[in-house]
């Protein structure tokens, strides 16, 4: 056996199981790395580690360091075990991480990489919210369901999203939907597309500043470019301050409303062999060998 376990998420979590009492559940950030929900790392935006939480209810759970205790209500139908480990639901784990987020961001975030893993659908976290009236943080809660996206690939992905659907107030924006030509050639699958004026947004991090990656990058960029679309481009920086990424938004969307929606020679209509991913309706409808051939790219 080996003398030293490394201190994943799945090993806190496992370690914390320990003390749940007859009537709790891990919930939480917890509950959600131990059905390894990508990205959901256990740690703060500052990489500090978070505690796993305990709902108990009813009974007195053994306190220790890098565990909480909750006292929240929780009805029976909401646990559940995996793999040994008693959770609550994925719908229940993920509004309790959202109600008690602190920014509006983080709120959003949740739901975003939650709906990514297929545990959760944004109709049943709708649904979900109408049993908690009155709970702590179900105002934030329903809001942030009304500005998730089931199609989001990484957490860069959703500070891009809403960059331009709050701060910039653009209704039609939509995460990783394929861009078609009239011919029904595949484009390319954009990050962000303003569909209002035709603007690809794009994040870039360090992967796409050099080498192979960076020319990958200026023939999507040509090819999305050929057929009408603007393109514009988010970088760590813009996450931090994003006014130089609003203004040549502001920019590439003056240039892009310059073209009649006659001449837009671009589609995200897909064609008849195409089989669509982008909710988590239709990625639970998939047969295994489709999820291993269509969502290779997702998992990248």
């Amino acid at each position: 056996m080996p003398a030293y376990v490394p201190d994943s998420p799945q090993q806190r979590v496992l370690e914390a199981s320990a003390v749940v009492p007859a009537d709790g559940a891990v919930t939480g950030w917890a509950a959600l790395a131990w059905q390894r929900v990508r990205w959901v790392d256990g740690c703060d935006a500052d990489g500090s580690e978070l505690p796993v939480t305990i709902l108990s209810p009813g009974s007195q759970a053994r306190v220790q360091a890098g565990i909480e205790v909750s006292k929240e209500r929780m009805l029976p139908r909401t646990r559940q075990v995996v793999d040994g480990v008693v959770l609550t639901d994925p719908h229940r784990s993920v509004a309790f991480e959202v109600r008690r987020a602190e920014r509006p961001l983080s709120a959003v975030r949740w739901l975003d990489l939650v709906a990514a893993s297929d545990l959760i659908s944004l109709a049943e976290m709708a649904a979900y919210a109408e049993t908690l009236s009155g709970w702590t943080g179900i105002d934030r809660l329903r809001r942030a369901i009304s500005l998730a996206d089931e199609n989001v690939w990484s957490p860069s992905e959703t500070d891009l999203r809403l960059t331009l659907k709050v701060r910039m107030g653009i209704a039609g924006v939509v995460s990783n939907r394929p861009v078609f030509d009239l011919d029904g050639r595949h484009i390319g699958t954009p990050d962000v597309l303003d569909l209002e004026r035709g603007v690809v947004a794009e994040y870039d991090g360090a992967l796409h500043l050099a080498g192979k990656q960076r020319a990958k990058d200026l023939r999507r960029e040509g090819a999305f470019r050929r057929v009408g679309l603007e393109y514009v481009t988010m970088v760590a920086a813009d996450r931090r301050d994003p006014a130089d990424f609003i203004r040549r938004t502001h920019e590439a969307r003056a240039r892009a409303s310059r073209t009649p929606m006659a001449d837009r020679r671009w589609t995200i209509d897909p064609p008849c062999w195409w089989t669509p991913t982008h909710t988590v309706e239709m990625r639970r409808a998939l047969a295994d060998w489709q999820r291993e051939r269509y969502l290779r790219a997702r998992a990248g």
